[in-house]
């Protein structure tokens, strides 16, 4: 019985480290495809980046808009009747409107003369220059424009002398603002124009609130 027992193998007392144990080579076509995948993962986040930033600044501050204007009065000062249908020629008649004027866009406007002219019955019979100079990114600007009215010229109109005997006169106003911004160092103009319709009460002396402004 004993003869035929196997006999084990003693163990032996060294066994290899793990830093010994031969490693499992890596084919090389496995690298290079990691690396490539690496390479265009970086690529693709850059590019990501890039067009988001272009995005923004396109929306932002590359996207220039026209300047945003309101009307927000119109006033005549010194209209006098000589009788009830003749106008005093010894007296300076003016017209003055109070503008708002919005910079939307995300860099600073500055504003070129600002013309208004004054119309009665297709006849221009007033125009003034206004300097407004500059507006900050985003913010809004008041200024006030007075245009002295020539009375020869409104004289001159056939249909003055019914709409004196009516107490009733339509003026018609025309404001436009032209503008530039500058967009990495170069400059960009902007323009914006607006016409207005208002009627003068002669009894009153006051222009009647149904004033009718577009933008054109």
């Amino acid at each position: 019985m004993a003869d035929k027992e196997q006999v084990k193998p003693l163990s032996s007392p060294y066994r290899l480290r793990s830093d010994e144990e031969e490693p499992i080579p890596v084919p090389l076509f496995d690298l290079q495809h990691r690396r490539y995948i690496l390479c265009f993962g970086c690529f693709a986040a850059t590019l990501l980046i890039v067009v988001t930033v272009i995005l923004v600044l396109f929306f932002t501050v590359l996207h220039i808009k026209d300047p945003v204007m309101r009307i927000n009065e119109f006033t005549i000062q010194g209209f006098e009747l000589f009788n009830s249908t003749t106008i005093r020629p010894d007296v300076n008649v003016t017209l003055s409107a109070e503008l708002s004027v919005k910079n939307p866009n995300a860099v600073s406007l500055k504003f070129d003369d600002t013309t208004t002219s004054v119309y009665y019955g297709g006849v221009l019979v007033g125009q003034a220059k206004t300097v407004l100079g500059k507006a900050k990114a985003r913010r809004t600007v008041r200024v006030d424009v007075a245009v002295d009215i020539d009375e020869r010229k409104m004289v001159a109109v056939p249909s003055l002398r019914s709409d004196l005997g009516s107490s009733v006169l339509t003026l018609s106003s025309s404001t436009r603002i032209v503008g530039k911004v500058k967009i990495l160092n170069k400059d960009k103009f902007v323009a914006v124009a607006m016409n207005c319709t208002m009627t003068y009460n002669v009894t009153n002396q006051a222009i009647q609130q149904e004033r009718r402004c577009k933008r054109v």
